[in-house]
């Protein structure tokens, strides 16, 4: 049984796929709570990755944000609600 949570699991993910140079991943369900897509735990529907990886070296804005959710595709088929990508 994984007892991380949504956050730590994309963490986890994002740092493994994309070997990022800074991640922070910020759980903000809580802020959406009664809107279309809110869990009921309140957790892991709606979340913020802030990100810098080398591997965006030399690729736009929207291939960056393409390997993003091709990492967390998985979580998004699971119920991650929305996304929220800053490119740092």
């Amino acid at each position: 049984m994984n007892t991380m949570t949504v956050a730590q699991q994309i963490h986890a993910r994002l740092t493994e796929r994309l070997q990022p140079t800074a991640l922070k991943v910020i759980d903000e369900s809580a802020d959406h709570a009664g809107h279309a897509g809110a869990s009921a735990s309140g957790q892991g529907s709606h979340m913020r990755v802030c990100i810098a990886s080398p591997m965006f070296t030399n690729l736009s804005r929207v291939q960056r944000h393409r390997l993003v959710y091709d990492a967390l595709q998985d979580f998004i088929d699971q119920g991650l609600h929305a996304l929220a990508i800053e490119l740092i």
